[in-house]
């Protein structure tokens, strides 16, 4: 049986828009290490120049 990972154990970032700290999420595992945004929508609302 799998072990209960507590979500305040999981690696966070900051988003880089926001500035808000986000959690490590399932479905970015195999690209952690590439996320800098918490959501869509701070990814479409980034800065244009980067």
């Amino acid at each position: 049986m799998a072990r209960m990972v507590r979500k305040g154990d999981l690696p966070q970032k900051t988003c880089a828009t926001c500035g808000k700290p986000f959690a490590w999420r399932k479905k970015w595992a195999k690209v952690w290490d590439e996320v800098r945004y918490c959501s869509e929508r701070c990814r479409r609302a980034r800065p244009a120049q980067e």
